[in-house]
This record gives C-alpha cells, structure tokens and sequence, in this order.
C-alpha cells in the first residue's frame, strides 16, 4: 500500500495536471465541461460548511471521457471551499495508485482517495456515481467508455453532480465527527 500523505504532496493541482498531461484537445474537453458545470445555492451552502481538511487525491486520465465528465465537479467543489485540499495523478504515470485503487479488479479512473488532515485514509469513490451506472443500465451501452467528445446531457450532469456532493458531505461528516479529530481541535 502506498504512503498516501507522501502520494499525495507529489499532486498536481487541476489545471497542472491537464497541463502535464492533457493535449490540447483533451483540455479543451475538459475547460467546456468545466464551464457547464453550476453550483446550487444549497449546494454552495453545504460546501461552505466544511469546516476539517479534507485531502483529496484523484486518480484519472486526461483522455478519459469519465474523468472529462466528473472530475471538474471536484475542481469546482475544492473552489468553493479551500479545506478541500484536491491533487490530481495520471492513472498509468502512477501505477501503484492504478493497482491499490483498484476496483473489480482493474485501474478505472476517475478514483477519488480521501483523507484526513494528518493523511489517514477516510474512504475512496469512484469510477462512476450511481446516476451514471443507472444511465448506463438504462441505455444499454455495456462496458463501453464514453469519449469525453459528446457532452453528458444537464440532468445527468446535475445527478452526478449531487452523488458526488454526497460523497464529499459523507466524508466531511466522517471527519468532522471523528473523535481522534475532535480531541485534536478540542471541539
């Protein structure tokens, strides 16, 4: 198992990581699923609640049409409240992460690694959110990975938005409740 807090100051912020690793396509995928993507009110609110360091190690691919399709939800999210520490890592220039993140057996990105300030593991999500895996149950589309190049519609966009938020809120509870972290801010 990788040291995760050692991994994770080795990350690259959001548009670094497209920089190293996106061609100039693939970026400009990535910059106009970025600009589709709005935050509620609400959901501002519960973000700007945050109140614990929340590490957030991100494994993708620049060419992934999953990553292209989620992973600027987190860049959003980090924008909002910067107690979401967020670092991004190439799925195949990071292989031990690929390996020990894992899921069904393969490397799948986007995998979202959480974890606490002091750099324990809290939980990890990925590849896809339930709404996506209920679209692709829906459509039939098999094991197929979408390219990035055809835009998710706006309600399945908002739906994976949310899972996501969710996500993020979850662990944020995790932590904020976590005894070993309330002991340590004395709160």
């Amino acid at each position: 198992m990788p040291d995760y807090g050692a991994k994770f100051e080795s990350g690259l912020g959001y548009h670094e990581f497209l920089s190293k690793y996106g061609t100039e396509e693939q970026r400009r995928r990535w910059e106009a699923m970025h600009e589709q993507i709005s935050l509620t009110a609400p959901q501002h609110d519960v973000l700007s609640g945050f109140t614990r360091e929340m590490k957030v190690l991100c494994l993708a691919g620049a060419w992934c049409g999953d990553c292209v399709n989620q992973c600027p939800i987190f860049d959003h999210f980090s924008i909002v409240n910067p107690k979401i520490c967020l670092r991004f890592f190439d799925r195949d220039a990071n292989p031990d992460l690929g390996e020990a993140l894992s899921i069904c057996g393969g490397a799948r990105v986007p995998v979202v690694l959480f974890l606490s300030e002091d750099n324990y593991q809290v939980a990890w999500y990925g590849d896809r959110t339930l709404a996506k895996y209920r679209r692709i149950a829906a459509d039939q589309l098999g094991a197929a990975c979408p390219t990035g190049i055809v835009p998710e519609d706006r309600a399945l966009l908002t739906a994976v938005t949310q899972d996501w938020l969710d996500e993020f809120e979850r662990v944020h509870w995790i932590l904020r409740t976590s005894s070993r972290l309330r002991k340590l801010h004395n709160d």
